[in-house]
């Protein structure tokens, strides 16, 4: 497996691999000022039987960084509470720090909304000063300023939810309350 670990002194943290009985062997890949970046070969454990258990893939590198190993992968919500079952079965210590969904930035928007708001972009509305008014949209897109005007509002909507959602997600879990 290929771990960054993230340490000030990458020194302590070879001779602590050189001394572990659950390393087999390890290649350092690259020293920085951040840390280490190491290709591990170790004897099985428990948490990653319980991966493979349950079919789950980590992307790699994995990070270490104060005791903690730190693992990101795409899985269904089925596999990670099989994950979750089997850390608990088998003792591991865990902790979920995030999860989230990933969404198509268009399947976000209907095609009509995607046609208008395309149709805006490309003819300035959004830019500062304006390119065009709702009026000169509303025409080129022949339809009545009030429709145009809905359709951008519900596909504004949708986006700035999206967006406060994922932003709440990675910056604070209170930063919207």
């Amino acid at each position: 497996m290929v771990v960054d670990a993230e340490t000030p002194d990458p020194k302590t943290l070879i001779q602590v691999l050189d001394t572990a009985p659950e390393v087999r062997s390890y290649e350092v890949l690259q020293t920085n000022q951040q840390g280490v970046l190491l290709q591990i070969e170790t004897a099985e454990h428990e948490p990653r039987v319980a991966a493979r258990t349950t079919g789950m893939l980590p992307q790699y590198p994995m990070v270490l960084r104060n005791g903690w190993q730190t693992i990101e992968t795409v899985t269904s919500w089925e596999r990670l509470s099989n994950l979750k079952a089997e850390f608990e079965e088998r003792d591991v210590s865990f902790e979920i720090l995030s999860i989230s969904q990933s969404v198509e930035v268009t399947d976000l928007l209907t095609a009509r909304q995607w046609e208008v708001l395309t149709e805006a972009i490309t003819r300035g509305y959004y830019d500062t000063p304006r390119g065009c008014s709702l009026t000169e949209l509303a025409d080129a897109l022949e339809v009545n300023p009030s429709a145009v005007s809905g359709v951008l509002h519900r596909a504004e909507e949708q986006i700035i939810k999206s967006f406060a959602a994922e932003a709440k997600q990675i910056d604070s879990p209170n930063s919207l309350d």
